[in-house]
């Protein structure tokens, strides 16, 4: 290969970016499609526990280690009266979701979640309706959750078979509020107080709780940044976190573009978070507000989704292929080099819908994006690192000259384990790279690579490891060694830095 198509990698753990937050290595469940019920909770399946949750998933999001998990929605926490999902199931109210246009019985609902979310080691995120609920609402189901029996709220909770409180500790102002899709609807001066009197009344309940404020629902909307800006104004002494929802596609058959997509993202955080410093200077504060992009993940064109008033209808059970993998850990990368404001990701969803696990009532499948997750999540710790990257770069239709190269790595002076991964965004090119560590020395190297020719290439139930992470032999990513990664591949390496 020619000198002009070699890359190079140069590594100093002194060059520090910031703490890498565990929780950007989190989740979104949704009473959505089949996220909920016959993914979680499935009592007429043969893995099915106790308490009807999937054994086989749970074993699965053990795997990915979600840190969180932000539930109940999404659009369908607009209507949601969470008073409907708590007490002995046979006396839950059944109700049609208008969101989803689908029939919810309601069998699932907060104390459930809490219990799923301890069983898989998850904190609980719960999110308010700011639609159709209202500030009491919010307060309410803040003291059902987490005060001390001797109250209304509270005593529900201990009659429902839970004394200790629940002590959830993360909290969303509503849901894409912006949007004129959600029931509920309101601009955004309207949402702004809303928000603030609901985040007032739900810290005098726990002034401890941290709270996430409703934010554009993509850079899309005719009102980003400034709705952004105006919420922002009204709660920014109150909430703890600003909300971003993305989904990337690849509706132009495109892929070179579709792998350079990070381009784009990086830009979208760069313009919240010049909103949330403008805001803090205006305000005169003191606090610092990060960002929580609580949906994110990879979605095709499916339209208007509707359940035809079914319980549990398959909705959008997008099946992931190579390029979404590679799509996927570069988002992964981005987390990670804007770990300094992007302190909270929800990947959406987890189960059925949208997400890295499918299930039938008697089978899972890992999917193409299981992977790049599970190794970030596995693998980052520590402190995000400030690379210098030397790429070759190749053109893409949408985002013009991109390199050829997507990088981020993390280093943990404790423990002293590094992390370092790579996405080679071509569909034809090799990339030779070549490492320049600058103050320590890379020991006990393992490295993990998913890798193939066909970016359409998908796993099925029928072929269930046609695109996952294989172990991969290295002999050296010293100071001097070169690598070769094929195109559409992405590597993850683990090491001690001496």
């Amino acid at each position: 290969m020619p000198d002009n198509r070699t890359a190079h990698l140069y590594i100093d753990t002194r060059r520090s970016i910031s703490p890498v937050s565990p929780l950007i290595f989190s989740g979104f469940a949704e009473h959505m499609g089949r996220c909920i019920y016959g993914g979680i909770y499935d009592p007429g399946s043969p893995h099915a526990d106790e308490n009807g949750l999937r054994r086989d998933v749970l074993a699965a999001l053990r795997e990915l280690n979600f840190r969180s998990i932000r539930y109940p929605g999404g659009n369908f926490l607009s209507g949601y009266d969470w008073e409907d999902g708590v007490g002995p199931r046979d006396k839950r109210p059944a109700r049609r979701d208008l969101a989803w246009q689908t029939h919810e019985s309601n069998h699932f609902g907060s104390d459930e979640f809490i219990n799923f979310c301890r069983e898989i080691k998850s904190e609980p995120m719960l999110a308010v309706n700011m639609g159709t609920g209202s500030i009491q609402d919010a307060a309410n189901l803040v003291e059902y959750c987490n005060a001390p029996p001797g109250t209304k709220y509270p005593d529900l909770r201990v009659a429902n078979g839970n004394r200790q409180p629940h002590g959830v500790g993360y909290w969303c102002l509503g849901n894409e509020m912006d949007g004129h899709w959600q029931i509920g609807h309101l601009e955004a001066h309207e949402y702004g107080r809303k928000a603030l009197e609901a985040a007032k009344m739900m810290r005098w309940h726990d002034p401890d709780i941290q709270l996430v404020l409703c934010g554009s629902s993509t850079w899309e909307m005719p009102g980003f940044p400034e709705w952004d800006r105006i919420a922002l104004e009204h709660c920014y002494e109150l909430v703890d976190y600003h909300s971003m929802h993305k989904y990337a596609d690849n509706r132009d058959n495109d892929t070179d573009s579709f792998l350079a997509t990070t381009v784009a993202l990086e830009e979208f955080v760069e313009t919240l978070e010049g909103v949330l410093r403008y805001v803090k200077a205006k305000t005169r504060s003191k606090r610092e507000v990060y960002l929580s992009w609580d949906e994110w993940n990879i979605s095709g064109d499916y339209g208007e989704v509707k359940g035809d008033w079914k319980e549990a209808p398959r909705l959008i059970e997008e099946v992931y292929t190579l390029e979404d993998a590679l799509v996927a850990a570069q988002w992964l990368n981005l987390f990670l080099r804007r770990a300094d404001v992007v302190k909270i990701a929800c990947l959406a969803q987890i189960v059925n819908v949208i997400a890295p696990i499918l299930t039938e009532t008697d089978a899972l499948l890992k999917q193409s994006i299981f992977y790049p997750f599970l190794l970030f999540s596995r693998l980052a710790r520590g402190n995000s690192l400030d690379l210098l990257l030397q790429s070759p770069r190749h053109e893409t239709k949408r985002y013009g000259d991109v390199p050829l190269l997507d990088v981020s790595a993390t280093h943990d002076p404790e423990t002293r384990l590094g992390a370092l991964f790579l996405v080679n965004r071509s569909q034809s090119e090799e990339a030779l790279l070549g490492f320049h560590w600058q103050n320590v020395r890379p020991l006990n190297t393992r490295a993990w690579q998913l890798a193939g020719t066909d970016p359409m290439a998908v796993n099925s139930f029928e072929q269930p490891n046609r695109v996952v992470a294989r172990p991969l032999a290295v002999q050296s990513i010293e100071t001097g060694s070169q690598l070769l990664l094929p195109p559409l591949s992405f590597t993850a390496f683990e090491m001690i830095l001496r």
